[in-house]
Parts: C-alpha cells; sequence; structure tokens
C-alpha cells in the first residue's frame, strides 16, 4: 500500500508542474470532502478546472485513465459540487472536469491530460 501512495503522490507532483507550465494556477490539492478527495483544483484563465489524476507504473496512459470507475465519477461530481458550495463561488461560474492520466516508465513518464474528460 506504501508504494501506490508513493506513485499516486509523484504522479499528483507531475500533473501539477505539467498544468503549471500549460498555464494553470494550482487552486487546491488533494481537497477533501466526506464524499472523496479531488487531487487538483486549478484555474486556467476563467475557468476552474477539477483534476482527477490516475497514475501507473509500467504502462500505458490508457490503462491508467481506464481505472475511473462510475462511482468514481459519481463521488467526483459530488465533491466538485460541494467544493463550489464551500468556496461560495457563482453558481454560474465555468468548470469541467480533466483526467489526466500518468503512465510512469523508466526513462520518463508519460502525461496524457484530457480536458473535459466526463460526459454528462
Amino acid at each position: 500500500m506504501r508504494q501506490t501512495r508513493q506513485t499516486g503522490a509523484r504522479g499528483e507532483r507531475l500533473a501539477q508542474n505539467y498544468l503549471i507550465r500549460q498555464g494553470y494556477t494550482i487552486l487546491d490539492t488533494n481537497w477533501s470532502t466526506r464524499f472523496g478527495e479531488l487531487d487538483i483544483v486549478a484555474r486556467f484563465k476563467d475557468v476552474y478546472v477539477f483534476v482527477e489524476v490516475k497514475t501507473r507504473r509500467g504502462c500505458d496512459t490508457e490503462l491508467a485513465l481506464a481505472g475511473i470507475t462510475a462511482a468514481k465519477h459519481d463521488r467526483i461530481i459530488k465533491a466538485v459540487y460541494q467544493y463550489l458550495h464551500d468556496k461560495q463561488l457563482d453558481e454560474d461560474a465555468s468548470w469541467r472536469i480533466d483526467v489526466i492520466g500518468i503512465a510512469l516508465r523508466r526513462q520518463a513518464a508519460v502525461i496524457d491530460h484530457v480536458e473535459d474528460a466526463f460526459d454528462w
């Protein structure tokens, strides 16, 4: 279990650095609610971006992205609404949910960023 947490933490750091390089501003990390945790909350231009990070060792990013189950999808959406409520953000605020899949390979990490990843 310890290695899984270390892998996840490494992936989240890589994702944060990637987002910053892309022009995002990180607002919160590992923000917890009773529904679960939001890995990264960022802002890009005038849009709040809630980012779920999935990291796997020695595989491709598709396997990492496939780690989001229907139940996880529902928990993330509930957590987003809780965040918007708790931070007293305008209900008309623009937001989306992105997923970043990371494959940790020996030479380098591969990052796949899927914007607006959830179908409504």
